[in-house]
């Protein structure tokens, strides 16, 4: 049992071939690891090499029926220290995750912006902007730039646009979207096949977009049940997307094109969010997500 076990963990042979050199079956040697796996003569340790908590991770993917989770394993409350921390797992994330064959989205938001500081050389891909830009960046990345600098790591063209996030009224926003450089990088939207965006709770400081928005916007909208954003997209708390005149007078992905993309992880970090991740986890928007060790658990109801 040992002997199989050795050859099977720790030189890496097959099945068929272990079972060949021992004069087995290989359905016997699948019986001898697993019963070698019961006995404790083999014991499986999963590391990661960094600060992922992985049995957490695979908590949060499991619960929520994700194809990616990352919890960044960290007790740091210290937003900029987080949103650091996040971006890294964030970039590592998408770099194991991106094809060549992928068509990468990328909507604005700090931790969005985070990623793209830290990101290793990835797969040449198209990158697509779904935001405009906000007056608020915090002397970061703006929308144009993030999108530039990602596909100048990928070696991928870049669909960019000026525009600002919100305008005045609808029909300002109207022309906009006609112009030809928005037109161009939203008719991309079909092909987008990954995405990266943040989660805001509707509220001040927790929200780049509440924070840009007048007051108006801002009482409207909690008038309306909003409780989160994803990058523009409003949803309620149970998750469900809420029309409001502000999404008209916005030049940016709405509700629908973003379930349209197969794989969309967001990036959320502080306790005060919860609220927006779960309104997020529970609209079915949502294929990934990267946060921390707290708000991972309270979305878990972890003790």
């Amino acid at each position: 049992m040992a002997g199989v076990a050795r050859r099977f963990y720790l030189d890496g042979r097959s099945k068929i071939e272990i079972a060949a050199e021992f004069g087995l079956t290989r359905f016997k040697v699948a019986r001898l690891l697993s019963t070698a796996r019961e006995r404790g003569l083999v014991h499986i340790e999963i590391r990661h090499q960094g600060t992922i908590d992985v049995d957490l991770s695979a908590q949060v993917q499991n619960t929520f029926g994700l194809q990616h989770a990352v919890v960044v394993d960290t007790a740091d409350e210290d937003p900029a220290h987080l949103r650091q921390q996040l971006g890294k797992a964030a970039a590592d994330l998408l770099a194991e995750v991106l094809t060549p064959q992928d068509v990468l989205g990328l909507a604005w938001a700090r931790s969005v912006s985070a990623m793209a500081g830290a990101l290793p050389p990835l797969p040449a891909v198209t990158v697509v902007q779904l935001t405009g830009a906000l007056p608020i960046q915090d002397g970061g990345h703006s929308s144009i730039d993030l999108v530039r600098d990602v596909a100048r790591s990928a070696g991928g063209p870049a669909y960019v646009f000026y525009a600002p996030f919100t305008v005045p009224d609808a029909a300002t926003a109207q022309v906009l979207r006609r112009q030809p450089e928005v037109a161009r990088a939203f008719s991309q939207l079909p092909r987008v096949t990954k995405a990266v965006a943040g989660v805001g709770f509707w509220d001040h400081g927790q929200s780049t977009l509440y924070d840009a928005v007048d007051e108006h916007d801002r009482q409207t909208l909690r008038d309306l049940g909003v409780c989160a954003d994803v990058s523009g997209v409003f949803l309620s708390a149970d998750g469900e997307p809420v029309a409001t005149d502000l999404a008209e007078r916005m030049i940016g992905i709405d509700a629908e094109q973003m379930r349209a993309i197969p794989e969309v992880i967001v990036i959320a970090f502080g306790m005060a969010k919860l609220p927006a991740m779960r309104a997020a986890l529970r609209s079915g928007l949502v294929s990934g997500v990267v946060t921390h060790t707290a708000l991972a658990e309270a979305l878990l109801d972890v003790p």
